[in-house]
């Protein structure tokens, strides 16, 4: 699958993992955006469910293991290049989940993974879009 300058737009997971009063927070090791914060994701495979792929990424990413609840939202990452041409384009499915077991560690696609405390998500430059759903989710726990 071609991610940069794609035929379509791609389908991936965008998936808010809690733990006690803290939230999943992984640093980027691929473009777009790489370097910078984000909640963790990916891709959905062919013939994998959405809460499949949670899972998946979290497990291949974190090391750790989740539990889904819901579909909190939809967001749309569209980048552009200096021509104007889309460069990027990800429909992500945002998904609340809880983490059930494991150590947290970095792998796969990220830098690196931590636990944030949401008193302090301002110290992590994350999307305006992601601060505003993690502070939604939150109110609900």
């Amino acid at each position: 699958m071609q991610r940069e300058y794609p035929g379509q737009p791609i389908v991936g997971v965008s998936v808010l993992v809690f733990k006690d009063s803290k939230i999943l927070l992984v640093r980027r090791g691929r473009e777009p955006r790489k370097g910078q914060w984000s909640l963790p994701g990916g891709i959905v495979e062919m013939g994998e469910t959405v809460r499949d792929a949670a899972q998946r990424e979290i497990r291949e990413e974190c090391h750790i293991e989740i539990e889904t609840e819901k579909v909190l939202d939809v967001l749309d990452r569209i980048s552009r290049d200096a021509d104007g041409r889309v460069q990027y384009h990800y429909v992500l499915i945002a998904l609340l989940a809880r983490y059930r077991l494991g150590e947290l560690r970095a792998d796969s696609d990220i830098e690196a993974a931590e636990w944030a405390d949401l008193s302090k998500l301002a110290d992590y430059d994350l999307l305006q879009d992601q601060q505003e759903l993690i502070r939604r989710a939150a109110q609900h726990l």
